[in-house]
Protein backbone atom coordinates (compact mmCIF):
# COMPACT_ATOMS: atom_id res chain seq x y z
CA UNK A 1 0.00 0.00 0.00
CA UNK A 2 2.70 2.21 1.07
CA UNK A 3 4.22 1.69 -2.87
CA UNK A 4 1.07 3.24 -3.99
CA UNK A 5 1.00 6.18 -1.50
CA UNK A 6 4.40 6.86 -2.47
CA UNK A 7 3.50 7.01 -6.24
CA UNK A 8 0.73 9.73 -5.40
CA UNK A 9 3.39 11.42 -3.11
CA UNK A 10 5.19 11.82 -6.57
CA UNK A 11 2.67 12.63 -8.62
CA UNK A 12 1.28 15.69 -6.03
CA UNK A 13 5.03 16.69 -5.76
CA UNK A 14 5.53 17.73 -9.46
CA UNK A 15 2.22 19.01 -9.84
CA UNK A 16 2.72 22.46 -10.26
CA UNK A 17 6.61 23.12 -9.77
CA UNK A 18 7.97 22.65 -12.62
CA UNK A 19 12.01 22.35 -11.23
CA UNK A 20 10.57 19.81 -8.77
CA UNK A 21 12.33 15.93 -8.58
CA UNK A 22 9.13 14.64 -6.67
CA UNK A 23 11.00 13.73 -4.10
CA UNK A 24 9.78 16.82 -1.89
CA UNK A 25 6.52 18.25 -1.70
CA UNK A 26 5.57 21.69 -0.36
CA UNK A 27 2.51 23.04 1.74
CA UNK A 28 0.46 24.11 -0.99
CA UNK A 29 0.90 20.29 -2.67
CA UNK A 30 0.35 18.91 0.45
CA UNK A 31 -3.35 20.58 1.31
CA UNK A 32 -4.00 19.96 -2.87
CA UNK A 33 -2.91 16.35 -2.08
CA UNK A 34 -5.76 15.95 1.19
CA UNK A 35 -8.51 17.96 -0.38
CA UNK A 36 -8.46 15.94 -4.03
CA UNK A 37 -7.97 12.98 -1.78
CA UNK A 38 -10.85 13.40 0.75
CA UNK A 39 -8.70 13.09 3.95
CA UNK A 40 -9.82 16.86 4.15
CA UNK A 41 -13.63 16.43 4.93
CA UNK A 42 -14.18 19.74 6.35
CA UNK A 43 -15.53 18.23 9.55
CA UNK A 44 -13.03 16.29 11.57
CA UNK A 45 -9.82 17.49 9.27
CA UNK A 46 -9.79 20.77 8.16
CA UNK A 47 -7.37 23.12 6.44
CA UNK A 48 -6.28 24.21 8.79
CA UNK A 49 -5.68 20.85 10.83
CA UNK A 50 -3.10 20.04 7.66
CA UNK A 51 -1.16 22.88 7.63
CA UNK A 52 -0.65 22.07 11.62
CA UNK A 53 0.27 19.08 10.62
CA UNK A 54 2.45 19.93 7.96
CA UNK A 55 3.97 22.47 10.35
CA UNK A 56 5.30 19.57 12.74
CA UNK A 57 6.91 17.39 10.38
CA UNK A 58 8.65 19.25 8.34
CA UNK A 59 12.28 20.77 9.77
CA UNK A 60 12.52 23.58 11.60
CA UNK A 61 13.57 25.73 9.07
CA UNK A 62 12.77 23.69 5.90
CA UNK A 63 9.85 24.60 3.39
CA UNK A 64 8.84 21.14 1.84
CA UNK A 65 8.57 17.91 3.72
CA UNK A 66 10.54 13.94 2.22
CA UNK A 67 8.42 10.90 1.92
CA UNK A 68 9.54 9.72 5.38
CA UNK A 69 7.60 13.10 6.85
CA UNK A 70 4.33 12.18 4.35
CA UNK A 71 4.19 9.14 6.04
CA UNK A 72 4.35 11.02 9.44
CA UNK A 73 1.74 13.23 8.79
CA UNK A 74 -0.55 10.54 6.97
CA UNK A 75 0.09 8.48 10.65
CA UNK A 76 -1.25 11.64 12.22
CA UNK A 77 -4.38 12.47 10.07
CA UNK A 78 -5.44 9.17 10.23
CA UNK A 79 -5.67 9.31 13.60
CA UNK A 80 -7.54 12.38 13.73
CA UNK A 81 -10.07 11.34 10.15
CA UNK A 82 -10.71 7.44 11.73
CA UNK A 83 -10.66 8.57 15.34
CA UNK A 84 -12.72 5.06 16.27
CA UNK A 85 -10.41 2.88 14.43
CA UNK A 86 -6.17 1.51 15.53
CA UNK A 87 -3.88 3.58 14.62
CA UNK A 88 -2.98 1.35 11.55
CA UNK A 89 -6.06 0.55 10.15
CA UNK A 90 -6.38 4.43 10.12
CA UNK A 91 -3.59 4.86 8.16
CA UNK A 92 -5.06 1.82 5.83
CA UNK A 93 -8.02 3.23 5.04
CA UNK A 94 -5.88 6.86 4.60
CA UNK A 95 -4.02 5.00 1.99
CA UNK A 96 -7.01 3.74 0.45
CA UNK A 97 -8.46 7.16 -0.11
CA UNK A 98 -5.02 8.14 -1.44
CA UNK A 99 -5.00 5.18 -4.00
CA UNK A 100 -4.77 6.61 -7.77
CA UNK A 101 -5.71 9.83 -7.57
CA UNK A 102 -3.99 12.18 -9.67
CA UNK A 103 -3.93 16.25 -9.42
CA UNK A 104 -7.60 17.72 -9.82
CA UNK A 105 -7.42 20.49 -12.61
CA UNK A 106 -11.17 21.24 -12.03
CA UNK A 107 -11.51 25.10 -11.83
CA UNK A 108 -9.39 25.71 -14.41
CA UNK A 109 -9.84 29.63 -15.68
CA UNK A 110 -11.23 29.00 -19.39
CA UNK A 111 -11.63 31.59 -22.69
CA UNK A 112 -14.86 33.08 -22.30
CA UNK A 113 -17.50 34.22 -24.70
CA UNK A 114 -19.62 36.37 -22.93
CA UNK A 115 -21.63 39.35 -23.87
CA UNK A 116 -20.10 41.70 -26.09
CA UNK A 117 -17.10 39.54 -26.45
CA UNK A 118 -18.09 37.54 -29.87
CA UNK A 119 -19.59 40.74 -31.56
CA UNK A 120 -16.39 43.17 -30.98
CA UNK A 121 -14.14 40.11 -32.39
CA UNK A 122 -16.79 39.56 -35.31
CA UNK A 123 -14.90 40.40 -38.07
CA UNK A 124 -18.02 40.33 -40.88
CA UNK A 125 -19.22 43.45 -38.73
CA UNK A 126 -16.13 45.07 -38.94
CA UNK A 127 -16.73 49.18 -40.97
CA UNK A 128 -14.83 51.47 -42.65
CA UNK A 129 -11.05 51.35 -42.39
CA UNK A 130 -10.97 48.39 -40.42
CA UNK A 131 -12.95 46.24 -42.44
CA UNK A 132 -10.18 46.50 -45.28
CA UNK A 133 -8.09 44.97 -42.73
CA UNK A 134 -9.58 41.27 -43.46
CA UNK A 135 -10.32 39.07 -46.01
CA UNK A 136 -14.02 37.95 -47.08
CA UNK A 137 -13.06 34.97 -44.62
CA UNK A 138 -12.57 36.79 -41.56
CA UNK A 139 -8.88 35.99 -41.90
CA UNK A 140 -6.38 38.91 -41.14
CA UNK A 141 -4.21 40.67 -44.14
CA UNK A 142 -1.34 41.72 -42.01
CA UNK A 143 0.78 44.65 -43.61
CA UNK A 144 -1.22 45.03 -46.45
CA UNK A 145 -4.52 45.55 -44.78
CA UNK A 146 -2.64 48.44 -42.57
CA UNK A 147 -1.21 50.39 -44.75
CA UNK A 148 -1.71 52.01 -48.36
CA UNK A 149 0.56 50.73 -50.76
CA UNK A 150 2.56 53.14 -52.83
CA UNK A 151 3.79 53.48 -56.20
CA UNK A 152 7.45 53.21 -56.75
CA UNK A 153 7.73 54.09 -60.10
CA UNK A 154 9.26 57.51 -60.04
CA UNK A 155 5.78 59.21 -61.48
CA UNK A 156 3.87 61.53 -59.33
CA UNK A 157 1.17 60.29 -57.77
CA UNK A 158 -1.71 60.18 -59.59
CA UNK A 159 -0.35 61.06 -62.81
CA UNK A 160 -2.26 59.69 -65.54
CA UNK A 161 0.26 59.55 -68.38
CA UNK A 162 2.36 57.26 -66.42
CA UNK A 163 4.52 55.49 -68.81
CA UNK A 164 4.21 57.75 -72.05
CA UNK A 165 7.35 59.55 -72.06
CA UNK A 166 9.29 56.84 -74.03
CA UNK A 167 6.34 56.70 -76.55
CA UNK A 168 7.11 60.56 -77.28
CA UNK A 169 10.51 60.74 -77.25
CA UNK A 170 11.56 57.74 -79.07
CA UNK A 171 10.41 59.86 -83.08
Amino acid sequence: MASEAGKTFQRFAVFGESSSSGTEMNNKNFSKLCRDSGIMDGKTVTSTDVDIVFSKVKAKNARTITFQQFQEAMKELGQKRFKDKKPDEALENIYKLMEGKDPATTGVTKATTVGGVSRLTDTSKYTGSHKERFDESGKGKGIAGREEATDNSGYVSGYKGAGTYDKKNSK
